[in-house]
């Protein structure tokens, strides 16, 4: 007996990204889309059912009683992924914007209030209730761009009881709105004003007492591995104490020097190191070699003027394998649109449309550890797709600075329609 559709996409274009669940795209393969045309998408519950030409997908399935969405020729990918966020925090830091404009050094806006510690001090007052609310406007905007799944990173506390409210609402988040949040524990965030010049100090109270109570609430552990904030030695520390509670490694690395962050990355079998702007030959090396994925977010250095962009094009042909995240944070990249991220992916690293959109899909889907179940259209894989109103994935960057989400459909809902 057939499998009974409830919910039937035709007459599309079909981006699937087939053939990827258990390793991420990378050299030659990057951007392979495996397009279907005239294509269709069954789906029953929260599952892909079939995946093809119509023909072949009314042959598999019971198509008798879906709901039947014509997507006019539309291009069809799998839900956007964005493996790398601060999505959880209070306030904004938009009095910063100008002294930034005017070129006043980071450091300076750092003693005088500003920067991180603006967001650890407006975090750590924040109720629970308002962190929930906050953060829920802005998945509603990332799921109206398309991203249906979201790494979500505490780091605003670096205090164990302002770190477990950022986990508890991404606890309570994964309940109440349509985005999947994937917790990660960032404790290791910034070293916070009273334990400065104390950094060994604030470590070992990140490992002793933070990663015991936050173990259940989080999946991966982040440490910004940078000089004048934790050393590859003190990252290495915490984030083998991490997995040795079960949690997984991801690192900022290498993103004002190049400190051996992505080596280390390479050395733990990090998910993914991220940011990686001065990211050298032997921390591309070591990224080869290893099933560790490199996120880069040029939305971060569009926003901050530095003029310097991760080198992508040395890491695709080195063999590297590479995702995209907007890095969405209060200050030095405040933007949910994963699109225009897309964008910023092709004119300022050198990757090509096909490319960006396997960075923001199954590539992001393996820096998350889930590429075997989300981020391409196969069967099995869970219901997450858009139909974006273009016919073809280069107008997506191309028209930039606008939404092209037609339809957003989630664990096999239509959750957003333009």
């Amino acid at each position: 007996m057939k499998a009974k559709a409830n919910l039937l996409i035709v007459n599309a274009r079909l981006a699937t990204l087939a053939g990827y669940s258990e390793k991420p795209q990378r050299g030659s393969d990057f951007g392979n889309l495996r397009l279907v045309d005239n294509g269709a998408v069954a789906v029953a519950g929260d599952s892909i059912l079939a995946v093809g030409p119509i023909e072949a997908v009314a042959r598999e399935v019971d198509i008798g009683a879906a709901q039947v969405v014509d997507a006019g020729g539309r291009l069809v990918t799998p839900g956007l992924v964005d493996p790398h966020t601060h999505v959880v925090h209070s306030g904004s830091r938009e009095r910063e914007y100008n002294l930034r404009l005017q070129g006043t050094p980071y450091i300076e806006i750092l003693k005088a209030g500003g920067g991180i510690l603006n967001s650890v001090a407006s975090t750590r007052e924040a109720s629970l209730t308002d962190l929930v609310a906050q953060t829920n406007k802005s998945l509603g905007r990332m799921l109206a761009f398309g991203v249906t799944t979201v790494e979500a990173k505490s780091g605003y506390g670096l205090d164990l009881a302002t770190e477990l409210k950022m986990l508890q609402a991404v606890q309570i988040l994964n309940l109440i709105q349509q985005v999947t949040l994937v917790p990660t524990f960032m404790g290791a965030h910034a070293i916070p004003e009273e334990y400065k010049d104390k950094s060994d100090e604030f470590v070992d109270i990140v490992i002793q007492e933070m990663l015991p109570a936050i173990k259940d609430l989080a999946l991966f552990c982040d440490v910004f591995c940078e000089d004048h904030v934790f050393s590859i030695e003190q990252s290495r520390t915490i984030l083998r104490a991490a997995q040795d509670l079960g949690l997984g490694a991801k690192i900022h690395a290498d993103e004002l020097a190049p400190t051996g962050g992505a080596q280390l990355a390479a050395e733990l079998g990090a998910v993914s190191a991220d940011h990686l702007l001065c990211t050298d030959a032997l921390g591309i090396e070591a990224l080869a070699n290893s099933n560790t994925v490199a996120v880069l977010l040029p939305g971060t250095s569009f926003n901050l003027m530095t003029g310097r962009y991760a080198p992508a094009r040395e890491m695709l042909a080195a063999g590297v394998a590479i995702a995209l995240s907007t890095d969405y944070n209060p200050g030095s990249c405040p933007t949910e649109n994963l699109q225009l991220i897309m964008t910023l992916g092709c004119l300022k690293l050198g990757l090509t449309p096909a490319q960006v959109l396997a960075a923001v899909t199954i590539n992001a889907a393996h820096a998350l550890g889930l590429g075997s179940a989300i981020g391409s259209l196969e069967a099995g894989k869970q219901a997450d797709l858009v139909i974006f109103d273009a016919d073809n994935e280069a107008y997506i960057p191309y028209h930039f600075g606008i939404n092209h989400s037609w339809m957003v459909v989630k664990s096999g809902c239509i959750v957003y329609q333009n």
